[in-house]
């Protein structure tokens, strides 16, 4: 079997790095043979949320539309197209209409709430030209459906019978927690992110002041956004790299994912918490969506969803170091148990070989596996 997946992003793009290409290696141990076609190379996602440089875009993506069309020649040849969020970024969905007319068969992946209009703020005008509508054409077109969260999942089975929950996972053999326990007070408060998801951090303004007046030791680490605020001396921000993510990662003390509550944000996978707990960090999070069934409040983190409550919540890991080393430690025996992709690799695995086989007969009666 040949599986064609076609993703938006290049290894850069987290999605398609955690949901699609750390799943590769488990193909290859179970004889499927696979192509990998990004619509965005990684030098066009240099630039793609840099503010202006519309001649450099549009050409990236005139490049990116033609490799695309290609795509379409190889899915010929591939026994199973796999596409992770959308072929192709803007208007109607006729790369998935092609596929469907030439009786390719669709494993159609989702981890955000894609059905709902959303764009970058460094390319508002985009969003005049998506149809988010196109993502429940797609989901009919699909043979099989994997949703990164019960939410998505909700939305999909309005179009389709046959939908599984994948929840978005860390390979957790390749990571390594936390070197070491800090017993004083220079505790880093950390946050990782990207440019659409930076607007988030407003939430904390009043949070961050506070904590700064209590403990002026304490430093705020930004990374993959920037938040300017006023009255807090000792924040650092960084750009995120790729190679430097597990480093970022492991000086954090306590990592943070404050969120608004709304029907894009309750789309979201929870992702960054369980990033945190992979590497052994108390979280603080806001109880939006499925953020309160992947943080046990009070036992690997905490939830917190007034100012009051995240500064009562983050001075507690401030001043008491076990606790922070008792619930990180809670936080990655979690993910090892439900959020390892060796852990859900094997549901994937399944859902392609039966869509293959589905190729030469009927697949009715085949009920999707849930992963527990």
């Amino acid at each position: 079997m040949k599986v064609l997946f076609l993703t938006p992003y290049p290894t850069e793009g987290a999605s398609n790095r955690y949901r699609v290409e750390q799943l590769l290696p488990y193909l290859e141990q179970e004889g499927i043979r696979y192509s990998l076609r990004p619509f965005v190379s990684t030098t066009f996602y240099g630039i793609l949320y840099q503010r202006g440089r519309l001649l450099a875009k549009a050409a990236h993506f005139l490049v990116a539309s033609l490799r695309r069309l290609g795509d379409l020649v190889r899915a010929i040849r591939a026994d199973v197209v796999f596409i992770h969020r959308e072929a192709y970024p803007l208007g109607p969905p006729i790369i998935e209409w092609l596929l469907a007319l030439i009786g390719k068969p669709i494993v159609y992946d989702f981890d955000d709430a894609v059905f709902l209009p959303s764009s970058s703020p460094s390319n508002l005008f985009i969003e005049r030209f998506k149809f988010p509508s196109k993502i429940a054409f797609i989901i009919r077109k699909s043979t099989w459906v994997i949703a990164g969260n019960d939410y998505l999942a909700s939305f999909a089975r309005q179009f389709h019978d046959r939908v599984t929950v994948v929840p978005t996972c860390m390979d957790m053999v390749n990571v390594q927690p936390k070197r070491a326990l800090k017993h004083d007070s220079q505790v880093i408060i950390g946050w990782i992110g990207s440019v659409t998801t930076q607007r988030f951090l407003c939430l904390l303004d009043d949070v961050c002041i506070e904590i700064a007046q209590r403990y002026p030791e304490v430093e705020f680490h930004y990374v993959g956004g920037q938040h300017e605020l006023e009255g807090v001396e000792r924040m650092v921000y960084r750009h995120w790299l790729l190679e430097r993510e597990p480093e970022d990662l492991r000086s954090f003390d306590i990592g943070v994912m404050p969120m608004p509550d709304d029907p894009w944000t309750q789309g979201k996978c929870g992702f960054k918490a369980i990033q945190y707990m992979a590497y052994g960090l108390p979280v603080v999070c806001s109880p939006v969506g499925v953020t309160t069934v992947i943080v046990d409040d009070g036992h690997n983190g905490f939830l917190a969803e007034s100012p009051k409550e995240w500064v009562e919540a983050l001075s507690r890991l401030i001043e008491d170091s076990s606790l922070r080393e008792r619930m990180g430690q809670a936080g990655r025996k979690k993910v090892e148990h439900l959020y390892d992709m060796k852990v859900h690799a094997h549901t994937i695995v399944r859902i392609l070989r039966e869509v293959n086989k589905g190729r030469s007969g009927s697949m009715d009666g085949l009920e999707p596996e849930r992963p527990s």
